[in-house]
C-alpha cells in the first residue's frame, strides 16, 4: 500500500482515536470495571476489523488475509506484554486510578519507536534481501527461549531499564504520586514523580518486546502499511485489554508455549521465503531454492489454531489445579474436625466435668473475678 491519501487518513485516524483515549482518562481518572473494559475491548477489536474491511472493498488488491494474519498475530504477542507491565505497575505500586493513563502514555511513546523501527526494517530487507534468514533464524532462536522460559521467569522481579535509570540521573524523584502529576516543583526544585519512571518503563519495555513482534510479522507480509497498521490496532486496546485480563494472566500457563509455536513457524516461514527468494551467493549459488512455501491463509489458520489450544488448555489446567487446591483444603478441614473429636462421647464427658467444676466455685472466687471483669 504505497498511496500517501490511504497513508495520511490512516495515521489521522489513529492519532485520534489516541487523543480521544486520553480525552477519556484524563477527563475521570478511575481503575475501569470488567464490564467498561470488555466494552473498550471490544470497541477496538471492532475499529481493527472494520479498517480492514472497508480497505478490502476500497482496494481490491488489498491482501485482507495477510492483515488479519498480522493483527491476530500482534495482538497475541501483546498479551506476554502485559505480565511484564503488571510487575512493572506492582514494583511502582501504581495507584489503580492511574494505571489506564500511565499504559496509554507508554503505549503512545511505543508506538512511535516501534513506527521507527518499521521504517528501518522495512528499508533493510528492501536492500538486503538475506536480512530474511537472520530474521527467520532470530524468531526461531526466541521460541526455543520462550518455550524453556516459565511462568515464574516471567513475573520475576523488575529490574529497572537503562532509561528509567538515566531519568533517576537528571532529575530527582519525589516519594509519592502527587495527584498523577509527572512534574512538580517542590523546595524550590524541579522533581519528577513515580509517574514519569513507570511511562518510561513501560514504553522502553514495550519496544524490547518489539525486536521479535516485527521480524515477526514481517514473515507475514512485506508491506509497511500492514505492518505499521497492525501494530497500532494491536496496541490501541492493549490498555482495556491489561484491565480485562489481569485476574486471568496467571491462569495462562501455557500461553509461553503457545507464543514460542507461533514464532518458530512464522521463523520458518521466513527462511522458505528466504530460500525461495534466495540471492545469496554461497547458498545454491545464489539461485533461488526450490521449497515450498506458506500461504497466508494457512499461516492464519495456524496462529488461531494454536493460541485456542494454548489458552483452552491453560484454562483447563488452571481449573483442575485449584479445584485439587480446594480439594485438598477440605479434606484438611475435615481431618482438623475429626482430630478435635469435639463430637465424641469422650470430648462431652470432658465438658461435662469442667461445666460441673466451674457450677461448684467458690462464692468468694467469684466475686474475684466479678470484680477483675
Amino acid at each position: 500500500m504505497t498511496d500517501p491519501l490511504v497513508w495520511t487518513a490512516t495515521i489521522a485516524f489513529i492519532v485520534a482515536l489516541f487523543v480521544f483515549d486520553f480525552a477519556v482518562v484524563i477527563r475521570k481518572p478511575h481503575e475501569p470495571s470488567f464490564k467498561e473494559s470488555v466494552a473498550w475491548s471490544v470497541f477496538y477489536i471492532a475499529i481493527a476489523l472494520a479498517f480492514g474491511a472497508v480497505l478490502h472493498f476500497w482496494h481490491q488488491d488489498f491482501p485482507t488475509t495477510e492483515y488479519l494474519a498480522g493483527y491476530i498475530t500482534e495482538k497475541s504477542l501483546s498479551v506476554d506484554n502485559l505480565f511484564v507491565f503488571l510487575v512493572i505497575m506492582t514494583r511502582f505500586a501504581v495507584p489503580p486510578k492511574y494505571r489506564s493513563r500511565v499504559l496509554l502514555v507508554g503505549i503512545a511513546v511505543a508506538l512511535i519507536l516501534r513506527a521507527v523501527f518499521i521504517a528501518a526494517g522495512a528499508a533493510a530487507l528492501d536492500a538486503f534481501a538475506a536480512l530474511f534468514y537472520v530474521f527467520g533464524a532470530f524468531l526461531i532462536y526466541t521460541a526455543w527461549g520462550l518455550a524453556k522460559e516459565s511462568q515464574e521467569d516471567a513475573s520475576q522481579e523488575y529490574e529497572e531499564g537503562r532509561m528509567v535509570r538515566l531519568v533517576r540521573r537528571l532529575y530527582p524523584v519525589t516519594d509519592g504520586y502527587r495527584e498523577g502529576k509527572v512534574m512538580v516543583r517542590e523546595a524550590g526544585r524541579r522533581m519528577v514523580t513515580p509517574m514519569l519512571l513507570v511511562m518510561v518503563a513501560i514504553g522502553s519495555t514495550d519496544v524490547l518486546f518489539a525486536l521479535d513482534s516485527i521480524p515477526a510479522i514481517f514473515g507475514l507480509t512485506q508491506d509497511p502499511f500492514i505492518v505499521f497498521t497492525a501494530n497500532a490496532f494491536a496496541l490501541l486496546g492493549l490498555r482495556q485489554l491489561y484491565f480485562l485480563v489481569q485476574g486471568l494472566l496467571q491462569r495462562l500457563v501455557y500461553l509461553h508455549y503457545g507464543l514460542a509455536a507461533i514464532l518458530a513457524f512464522i521463523g520458518v516461514k521466513l527462511v522458505l521465503h528466504a530460500l525461495h527468494e534466495n540471492n545469496v551467493p554461497f547458498i545454491n549459488g545464489g539461485e533461488p531454492v526450490h521449497v515450498p512455501e506458506i500461504s497466508t491463509g494457512l499461516s492464519l489458520t495456524v496462529i488461531v489454531v494454536i493460541l485456542a489450544i494454548s489458552t483452552v488448555a491453560s484454562l483447563i489446567a488452571t481449573r483442575r489445579s485449584s479445584d485439587d487446591i480446594e480439594a485438598s483444603l477440605d479434606d484438611q478441614r475435615g481431618e482438623a474436625l475429626e482430630g478435635d473429636g469435639s463430637d465424641s462421647p469422650a470430648a462431652e464427658a470432658q465438658q461435662g466435668r469442667a461445666d460441673a467444676r466451674e457450677s461448684t466455685a467458690t462464692p468468694t472466687a467469684r466475686t474475684g473475678d466479678d470484680e477483675q471483669s
